[in-house]
């Protein structure tokens, strides 16, 4: 299994979403997630689509191409802004 976090605004769009995402490993990427997603949540999908998204698997950093495995943790990040 793959933990699914959203973050900030994200996590508002995913109030539906289930949390937990069965894995093939090493097929599932963050990117396949995404689209996955937008299959029942294109408002979610949509805001993930955008550029200043990040995602981290395991609180690191990666690109939407990262290999996931079952026990990963993947988090997305909605960009932040200061005042």
């Amino acid at each position: 299994m793959i933990d699914l976090l959203f973050f900030g605004r994200l996590g508002d769009l995913a109030a539906e979403v289930d949390r937990s995402v069965t894995c093939v490993d090493g097929r599932a990427t963050p990117l396949a997630i995404r689209e996955w997603l937008a299959t029942e949540h294109q408002s979610l999908a949509k805001e993930l689509s955008e550029p200043q998204v990040l995602v981290s698997v395991n609180k690191m950093i990666v690109k939407w191409d990262q290999p996931l495995f079952d026990g990963d943790e993947l988090a997305f990040l909605p960009p932040v802004t200061g005042g």
